[in-house]
């Protein structure tokens, strides 16, 4: 271990697959500069249910990462987890289980600001468990751009064959509708052309999906693209940015995954991830665009359904640790 800063791995809603795919993670090719933000006996039990081969090492601080001999698991827990965490049955929603999801996000940004991380990666978390904790934030993404002190952000989610990014996520679909605005369309490109070329992509070239059926079809099936999209992509197009559209949005992700463009934005949460789930969540990654530190997680949700049974799939963790390594850069 060098004197990298470490990645901080959110442990998720302590109910759900979090854990266990997390300690699957360390199992396998166990990062050697990563460590678990979260609680060291729900960490201990999920090994457990997975028949052990890890010590647990409870840190003191990041810091102590760098002393841990080889094969165990780091785990640093923050101050005021709610206590019986690991008493919890799975696979259920639980206040208290929203509350520790909540508590190890504050904790892991508080870390990254203070300057002892380089980077997040989420496991997933329960929005009903964490409403039941009383949190005012729907998801992730809110709560990170709270914390990061309110900037524009959006959420993108990426795999080997299809980038999307989205201008709008958790909210009712009548409510997207009015939030799909020029303003709202030409800040996701500005933010997506910008995290594209940290990426390192030169000049990304930006396909905009249209919100309505043929994107429209001139209007006749809504006026959307005409007053709000088509103005936004010429906006961007005059800042220098090789946006085009909008494009009917049953077709332009196929093209994007043929290599016509790099990446697609979408109008609406399940018009843009839809396409890239279909093709695998198990390579999925959720990046969050706009923040002031990396910040990505898996592609799937908390799996309430299979919850402590073993079998939960490791492989859109990995995947999100090896975006995160590859976007942060070391200090």
């Amino acid at each position: 271990m060098t004197n990298v800063l470490p990645l901080l791995l959110t442990q998720g809603d302590p109910c759900g697959i979090g854990p266990e795919i997390l300690t699957r993670l360390w199992l396998g090719d166990a990062p050697r500069d990563a460590l678990v933000v979260g609680d060291v006996q729900v960490m201990r039990a999920a090994l457990a249910r997975l028949g052990g081969g890890l010590a647990v090492a409870e840190l003191e601080s990041p810091q102590a990462l760098g002393r841990l001999p080889p094969r165990c698991l780091p785990v640093w827990q923050p101050a005021g987890l709610p206590a019986g965490l690991a008493e919890l049955p799975l696979g259920r929603v639980d206040a208290r289980a929203g509350a520790a999801a909540a508590r190890c996000i504050e904790a892991a940004v508080g870390l990254i600001q203070s300057g002892h991380a380089r980077a997040l990666v989420t496991a997933p978390i329960h929005k009903e468990a964490l409403h039941a904790a009383g949190s005012p934030y729907p998801g992730h993404t809110e709560m990170l751009q709270a914390l990061a002190g309110g900037p524009a952000v959006r959420m993108m989610l990426a795999n080997e064959e299809l980038r999307t990014v989205l201008v709008t996520i958790h909210c009712s679909l009548r409510e997207a509708i009015a939030r799909v605005t020029r303003e709202a369309v030409l800040e996701t490109l500005r933010i997506t052309g910008v995290a594209l070329q940290r990426m390192g992509i030169a000049a990304p070239r930006i396909a905009v999906a249209g919100l309505n059926p043929h994107a429209g079809e001139g209007g006749l099936f809504g006026d959307e693209e005409i007053h709000h999209i088509a103005p936004a992509i010429a906006d961007a197009r005059a800042e220098g940015w090789d946006a085009s559209g909008p494009y009917a949005p049953d077709t332009v992700f196929m093209r994007a995954r043929r290599g016509e463009f790099d990446v697609v934005v979408a109008m609406t949460h399940d018009h843009g991830l839809i396409p890239v789930k279909y093709l695998g969540v198990e390579q999925g990654v959720n990046v969050t665009l706009g923040l002031p530190f990396v910040r990505t997680s898996p592609d799937h949700g908390t799996a309430f359904d299979i919850a402590g049974r073993g079998i939960a799939d490791p492989a859109s963790l990995a995947a999100a640790v090896a975006m995160a390594r590859k976007l942060s850069v070391p200090a």
